[in-house]
């Protein structure tokens, strides 16, 4: 059995990628297999383009006020990534689902994937959980798969810097 690729995983890559942009496409092919994306074929200078664009879209998502608005922005990005379903064993290791055509290089994989596991996760998890740490001095994305859904922080330093933070200026 396969669990939805486009979900969690998808997210989190999204933000890895948006946080540390790749600046070469091997990196890109690099990073993608480290997150467990099967990669086919090399990465091309195009790939990099298309996944940097993906990405400065994918951050006005994250940046939105407004759920509605948030939910515009994710419905162009499946408009312009994503195709019918269609199951696949693409490379042998069980059956699944792509939102994607086949033979799509790279940089269309990762528009597919983000566009998609957005969505999923958004809709299946609540359309409040993508933010950056609320940290002032920090801008990290992160994408909030905790149980409760009130993941504030991009990491538990910035949780327990602000809470120190906060507890100075109470005692002072």
């Amino acid at each position: 059995m396969h669990l939805n690729p486009y979900g969690e995983d998808a997210v989190n890559l999204a933000a890895d990628l948006a946080n540390r942009r790749p600046t070469r496409p091997t990196e890109l092919a690099d990073r993608c297999r480290a997150a467990g994306l099967t990669v086919q074929g090399p990465a091309t200078p195009e790939d990099l383009r298309r996944t940097l664009d993906v990405l400065d879209g994918w951050e006005k998502v994250v940046d939105a006020t407004d759920e509605r608005e948030r939910a515009e922005l994710v419905n162009r990005m499946l408009a312009a990534a994503a195709a019918y379903p269609r199951m696949t064993d693409h490379v042998g290791s069980g059956w699944h689902l792509h939102y994607r055509d086949e033979g799509q290089p790279l940089g269309g994989v990762l528009s597919s994937l983000i566009a998609v596991g957005t969505a999923l996760h958004l809709t299946g998890r609540g359309m409040q959980r993508l933010g950056r740490c609320a940290v002032p001095e920090c801008a990290t994305i992160y994408a909030d798969t905790s149980r409760t859904g009130r993941q504030r922080y991009c990491s538990p330093r910035c949780a327990n810097r602000d809470a120190v933070r906060r507890h100075r200026a109470r005692t002072l």
